[in-house]
């Protein structure tokens, strides 16, 4: 049985989180959200209170990702998911293109598709493990791009098909953890739940001046309906008074805040960046020296830094492994169910310790090495 194996205590990391997401969330966070409870949470978002808090978040994020003038941060209640839906009723004018290495790259395809105003999306595919390449097309009017698939732990370079090219970058599991330069992307969205150390409920969405032409031309059309929760204009319209256009969860605002506060006082995203590095390169060095694991994607430069799947050799059962470190207080390194594979998925996170991701390595060799042949 799982519970068989104990870890000992001097292996175990200080903290046993590597969720790809929800991810770990700063205790420190936690501790601050319950000083400020009285007088933020169960208050009205059209007060002071939280508005102060969303401007605080929009103004962080601008400065963490060094926006250049006329970019805008938008943000509304739902998570990735939801912006998704939204992109397919009030982004893309007639047809996307579409690079799919994973799962949830291919949500975001399989959205559009079901558009019965849209044409059929443009799909460029590449097996799980590795990314396919963007290409200019001229019926093509919205690229939409991966930054990380955390599905896979497959990262890949954000760059336009062509100048111009109106670029659409998922980054949620990227954003805060991987270096990105605004030039190179008219949205970059994502959800708080990862890198960001909070709770879910919302979407984020960097906007290019071009972007926001798009948003604001798509939302005047009459003969377009988009319903007002996935309406992008009536979010612009939102975020730009600090609010968003239904109610969003409070306690995700604050630690979100929280979170992006911490990272401008460490460094800002240089550093968060760097943190990530620093822990990618414990667990796969770890992976390539280890005599039963091995890094899922074989191209050293497609390796993420902030979701690392190791696959085990023959007659190491994986999900095994996973048991027991969830016995021992070690939670969540379980693979993605759909890519069914015999691995772990670890994130590294800028909240998750580079030291817990080395004393994890640890504690996987020590179960390794307890199990009955």
């Amino acid at each position: 049985m799982s519970d068989d194996i104990v870890i000992p205590a001097d292996l175990l990391p200080a903290d046993g989180r590597f969720a790809s997401g929800p991810s770990k969330v700063r205790p420190e966070a936690v501790a601050a959200l319950q000083r400020a409870a009285g007088s933020f949470l169960g208050t009205s978002h059209r007060q002071a209170t939280v508005r102060d808090a969303v401007g605080s978040l929009r103004r962080g994020l601008r400065d963490l990702f060094r926006l250049p003038d006329g970019y805008e941060v938008v943000l509304g209640v739902g998570g990735a998911t939801i912006f998704w839906d939204a992109a397919v009723a009030g982004l893309i004018e007639s047809k996307s293109q579409h690079l799919v290495f994973g799962e949830f790259s291919g949500k975001f395809a399989a959205a559009v598709q079901a558009a019965p105003f849209l044409s059929a999306p443009e799909v460029v595919s590449s097996e799980p493990g590795t990314h396919p390449l963007a290409h200019h097309s001229d019926d093509v009017d919205t690229y939409a791009l991966t930054h990380n698939e955390t599905s896979t732990g497959v990262a890949m370079p954000v760059t336009r098909p062509a100048p111009g090219d109106l670029t659409v970058v998922d980054a949620t599991s990227a954003a805060g953890g991987m270096p990105i330069d605004p030039k190179d992307f008219d949205v970059y969205y994502f959800a708080p739940q990862k890198a960001f150390a909070s709770d879910g409920g919302l979407w984020i969405a960097l906007c290019s001046p071009a972007a926001i032409e798009r948003i604001e031309k798509i939302a005047a059309d009459e003969d377009r309906y988009i319903p007002p929760s996935l309406d992008l204009g009536i979010a612009l319209e939102n975020s730009r008074k600090d609010q968003t256009y239904n109610t969003p969860a409070l306690a995700t605002i604050f630690l979100m805040l929280e979170q992006v506060s911490w990272i401008h006082d460490n460094g800002g995203l240089d550093w968060a960046v760097s943190r990530c590095a620093r822990s990618a390169g414990i667990l796969y060095e770890w992976a390539e020296a280890s005599p039963t694991a091995e890094p899922f994607v074989k191209d050293a430069a497609d390796r993420s830094p902030v979701v690392g799947t190791i696959d085990f050799s023959t007659g190491i059962d994986a999900a095994r492994i996973a048991a027991v470190l969830r016995a021992n207080g070690i939670v969540d390194t379980e693979p993605y169910r759909k890519l069914g594979r015999n691995q772990l998925r670890i994130a590294m996170y800028p909240a998750i310790e580079p030291d817990d991701v080395a004393r994890l390595t640890r504690c996987i060799d020590h179960v390794v090495g307890s199990m009955a042949p």
